[in-house]
């Protein structure tokens, strides 16, 4: 029987007497799965309908209760932005996805005659976004925890913090969107793809589609894991669902302008432009991004994945500055909408390093680094697993963690820029989800003898100590991390190894920020020793220890190839870049001197190689297209990974074998 929306509200607040308190110990507890079934029976909502679109908007999670970058709370994402600005202080200066400017001048920092095209530290981002946005980059106000609370009854305050009472407002909008759509509250999941649609906040039909098209993919595939408050959830697969797709159109809702996008069908993109223009009289005053004619001029062997430090409305303003940097695509948090503004021929200025500029594919992702709180979405992820997917077939991109880099992977070019480099996505973002939504899980290879380690954390259950989220400095909220902490011994007392690069008089920190003493999920090392439930491997020229329990472990086995210093060096020296060697370069283009970062590798240690390559550099000081010129070197490097960033080493300084042999026992 239907109910009226009266008599739902009073029966959801009289459920919220009998349903557990998110307090409670629960762990074990199928308390979660009965909120989804007692909220669907309330507002007629099909119970998997429900489940799949709170996994698309937070996989079933509570958050602590803290919200999204978009103002969302809760598993049903319950967005109060109001209560998010007021609660979110400021993000930290100087370390987010897009707050300094790299371009293209032979020094690798900047495409302008002064050499940096990036905001001042103060303008770095503090923002949390007001609303769902548009496909134009607008910004709306939209609160629909105040929805739900005066569709339910339950005061808005219960809503944001209580998990199940979000469930129950969840449920009250979704019948909504149904009944304004003139539809009735059909038993039937395929008769709910345009209210799911609705559910998405987004303003462009295309949007829209991709939102209910993935809550429907889930549908048919089904999904079952622990949440991060200990709660099991499952979704039944029903892979015979067939939505009923035609309903969006009732949403009244434009698309957004395309403009020829480069993105795999089904994802709802548009095209939001970087200016390439000049900035001055001078030649080599212009911005914000290098044309090019990739992969025909140079291979794209890389993706670099960012965080935004800003709101998405604030990040399409930056790249539309002629005089600030530049990114191929941003991702929007609450509908994983995509904005691109590079095309990807061409070279966007926004690692810090030029070599991994020229040959990358730059991508932001609104969200903040240290607000463990203001979590990616679901939505978001998935958007941008599908474009990566896309691009990686496109440009035949090996899927893994030595091609697809965070920009807390990319190294300096210089000893001097070490220690400005950038540190986003951060320990927050989810690697190992990441890669499973990429088709290519992390998994063992190998067995306890085969020399390589890939670091893989339990995401949910492994919340390992920061510090520096707020402005106090003090321990941040616990949350599931994708990073292990390296000591120099196997104990937790141990002091952490030091990057001499990062923090060249100090030691390492538990700043979420200092990834100096840190390994995270799908970075292979070569295993350096075991001690009970500790592994060592090598990083930044010194063994470094983590705890690796058999009950709860953070690596996997693998194999692969290392590079070890040859017989005779003491040690080997370490660069930023792969450098073409002096007589590669042509007439007229300065010669890049070839310069080792602050580190070695002392013989006896061995590195896990990532890929192979050779010396190039993308000379682009200018406007003039005309100047643009690839000096190709004949000498080869490997990609090695070396601490929580990649490094190159001089193929001739170096041996290579497979990391079985001699591998510690």
């Amino acid at each position: 029987m239907r109910r009226t929306p009266a008599a739902a509200a009073s029966l959801a607040a009289s459920l919220l007497v009998t349903l557990p308190s998110p307090h409670t110990a629960h762990a074990g507890t199928r308390a979660r799965q009965e909120a989804f079934r007692a909220a669907a029976a309330t507002y007629g909502v099909p119970e998997s309908v429900l489940l799949a679109v709170s996994y698309l908007e937070s996989r079933w999670d509570a958050n602590q209760g803290l919200p999204s970058v978009a103002g969302g709370y809760g598993p049903m994402h319950l967005t109060d932005v109001r209560r998010a600005l007021a609660a979110t202080p400021g993000a930290a200066p100087g370390h987010g996805g897009t707050a300094t400017g790299y371009g293209g001048t032979a020094t690798g920092y900047g495409g302008t005659a002064t050499g940096y095209g990036g905001a001042a530290p103060e303008e770095a981002g503090t923002g949390m976004r007001t609303g769902t946005g548009t496909g134009t980059g607008a910004e709306t106000e939209t609160e629909t925890a105040r929805e739900a609370s005066g569709l339910t009854g339950i005061p808005v305050d219960r809503l944001v913090t209580d998990p199940d009472a979000n469930v129950l407002g969840g449920a009250a909008l979704l019948a909504r969107y149904q009944r304004d759509l003139g539809l009735p509250a059909s038993p039937r999941a395929a008769d709910w793809y345009g209210a799911v649609a609705r559910y998405s906040g987004a303003a462009d039909a295309g949007t829209a589609r991709r939102f209910a098209g993935e809550v429907f993919s889930l549908l048919r595939k089904g999904a079952s894991r622990m949440t991060d408050d200990g709660r099991q959830v499952s979704l039944p697969a029903a892979p015979e669902i067939a939505p009923h797709m035609e309903q969006v159109n009732r949403l009244g809702l434009g698309e957004a302008e395309s403009g020829n996008v480069e993105c795999p069908a089904g994802l709802a993109c548009e095209w939001r432009p970087a200016p390439y223009e000049k900035l001055g009289e001078g030649r080599g005053e212009y911005g914000n991004h290098d044309l090019s004619d990739r992969p025909r001029t140079q291979r794209i062997s890389y993706i670099v994945l960012h965080d935004t430090e800003e709101t998405y409305g604030k990040t399409l303003k930056l790249v539309a500055d002629p005089s600030y940097v530049s990114w191929h695509y941003t991702i929007r948090s609450s509908d994983g909408h995509v904005a691109q503004h590079v095309r990807t021929r061409d070279v966007a200025w926004h690692s810090g390093n030029w070599y991994v500029n020229a040959k990358a594919i730059g991508i932001e992702h609104e969200g903040f680094l240290a607000k463990a709180g203001a979590w990616y979405t679901e939505a978001m992820y998935r958007s941008s697993a599908r474009l990566v997917r896309y691009l990686a077939r496109r440009y035949a991109i090996p899927l893994d963690r030595a091609h697809i880099l965070g920009h807390d992977n990319v190294p300096g070019t210089v000893p001097g820029t070490v220690a400005g480099m950038h540190v986003d996505p951060g320990p927050y973002w989810d690697w190992g989800h990441y890669f499973e939504l990429l088709g290519r899980p992390f998994e063992a290879t190998g067995g306890a003898h085969a020399g390589l380690v890939t670091i893989r954390t339990d995401y949910a259950r492994h919340r390992p100590r920061y510090t520096g989220c707020g402005k106090g400095g003090g321990d941040c909220p616990p949350h599931g991390s994708a990073s292990v902490w390296l000591h120099t011994e196997p104990r937790d007392d141990a002091p952490l190894v030091r990057d001499v690069g990062r923090r060249p008089g100090g030691e390492s920190t538990y700043d979420v920020y200092d990834h100096g003493a840190r390994a995270t999920t799908g970075q292979q090392y070569a295993l350096a020793g075991r001690k009970g439930d500790w592994t060592a491997i090598w990083y930044l020229g010194r063994r470094a220890w983590f705890h690796n329990p058999q009950d709860a472990p953070t690596a996997v086995n693998a194999t692969g190839l290392v590079v070890s210093p040859r017989p005779g060096l003491k040690n080997v020296p370490v660069y930023g870049r792969a450098y073409p060697e002096p007589e590669a370069y042509p007439k007229g283009v300065p010669v890049q001197e070839i310069v080792p970062l602050q580190y070695a590798i002392p013989q006896g240690q061995r590195y896990a190689v990532g890929l192979a390559t050779r010396g190039e550099y993308y000379y682009s000081a200018f406007f003039d297209r005309a100047t643009h010129t690839v000096v190709r070197g004949r000498t080869l490097y490997y990609q090695v990974q070396f601490g929580h960033r990649v490094a190159f080493v001089n193929a001739d300084d170096v041996l290579i074998t497979p990391s079985s042999v001699d591998a510690p026992r």
